[in-house]
């Protein structure tokens, strides 16, 4: 049986009516940008998240750097963020203009650990930027506790983790602000690229839709040196269709999860760890083996596909080969053990009985029931 690691066409194939219906709508408006699907899905996705504002953007990417320049964050500043995560939270700073400050994971969550933040905290930090990586909020009660107490900001990457939920709060909601990616193959996807920002913060929300509107509020009244990124009428006719499926989606997701931890509990591996007071989404379903290369290589040859997040971490790539980076251990080892699954709302048991038998075969054992 060969399994893809995802494929986007079944992945969308449920809602293809809807969507069809969505765009064609957006057609017969006759306005493309900035009209009232976006209007109505920023109105909707705030609900959802429990905020009072969202902007939508033109990828996650420009939302965490919109926030940061919103907030007046800058050349001669630092953010805390994560050692591991994907490069878009470390280059949202840089392109801010502001120092990274690099502060490593929980092993286990592989997510930022507030343990190691405050160490961290110079007389320059102005932000702390956590991470809900691969679906799993990140502890934020000590992480706001630690801003609260050092006057900082705390900007949520929340690019992987629509609908996760932190002490029952929604991720979008437990920081100043929010950065979320709409990037195809997110649990809430577009069909193309798109982001937002959600905050309670009205000054926030005020300058980020003057900043990704050329600096306008009012046609052609510039009052600040904008950028063009907006969230476009087709994507957000595309996202109102499946953010109304998007808490059923993510329970699918929870109950693959929950059949993949079961089948491989005897496995010699690392499983996701989940907190026992977050909600985690499930985008991925990360293992951690030392020997991932070669279980890698052992699943593609049983036609499944894996994918690593990921393979070169941060302060490893040769765009910021020029900086000098502390030792950063548990970043650097979990860019040669991390293996993501295949993970889509469309697999059934079948195909995740398939995936763990194959990964029990490579270690010489049965998977579970």
């Amino acid at each position: 049986m060969k399994i893809d690691f995802l494929n986007l066409k079944l992945a969308n194939a449920r809602y293809e009516d809807e969507i069809r219906s969505a765009v064609g709508r957006v057609i017969d408006s006759g306005r493309y940008v900035l009209g009232e699907e976006t209007l109505a899905f920023e109105r909707e996705f705030a609900a959802y998240c429990g905020v009072e504002h969202c902007i939508g953007v033109a990828n996650g990417l420009d939302a965490l750097h919109l926030i940061l320049r919103a907030y007046g964050i800058g050349p001669g500043d630092e953010v805390i963020v994560p050692s591991n995560t994907f490069i878009a939270t470390w280059l949202a700073v840089s392109q801010a203009g502001a120092r990274i400050v690099p502060v490593e994971p929980d092993p286990k969550t592989c997510n930022l650990d507030p343990q190691r933040v405050e160490a961290a905290i110079t007389p320059r930090t102005r932000a702390i930027m956590p991470v809900h990586l691969y679906g799993q909020p990140a502890d934020m009660d000590p992480i706001n506790a630690i801003a609260r107490k050092h006057g900082l900001r705390v900007i949520e990457d929340a690019a992987q983790a629509h609908g996760a939920r932190y002490r029952g709060r929604r991720a979008g909601s437990l920081g100043d602000a929010a950065g979320f990616s709409f990037y195809p193959g997110k649990n809430l996807g577009a069909l193309g690229d798109g982001g937002a920002v959600t905050t309670n913060d009205p000054e926030l929300a005020a300058t980020l839709r003057k900043l990704r509107n050329y600096g306008s509020e009012v046609k052609y009244r510039h009052d600040l040196a904008g950028v063009n990124s907006r969230l476009d009428e087709m994507q957000s006719a595309v996202l109102r269709v499946k953010l109304r499926y998007l808490d059923e989606d993510n329970a699918r997701r929870a109950a693959l999860a929950g059949a993949y931890a079961e089948a491989l509990a005897k496995a010699p591996l690392q499983l996701p760890v989940a907190l026992p007071h977050v909600g985690p989404v499930w985008h991925l379903f990360v293992i951690q083996t030392p020997h991932r290369d070669a279980l890698q290589a052992h699943l593609t040859e049983r036609g499944i596909g894996t994918l690593v997040h990921y393979p070169i971490a941060s302060h490893h790539q040769r765009a910021y080969a020029n900086e000098t980076w502390p030792d950063l251990p548990i970043a650097t080892r979990l860019q040669s053990e991390v293996l993501s699954l295949p993970f889509a709302t469309y697999l059934q048991a079948e195909h995740v009985h398939t995936v763990a038998q194959a990964v029990m075969d490579y270690f010489g054992g049965v998977s579970g029931p």
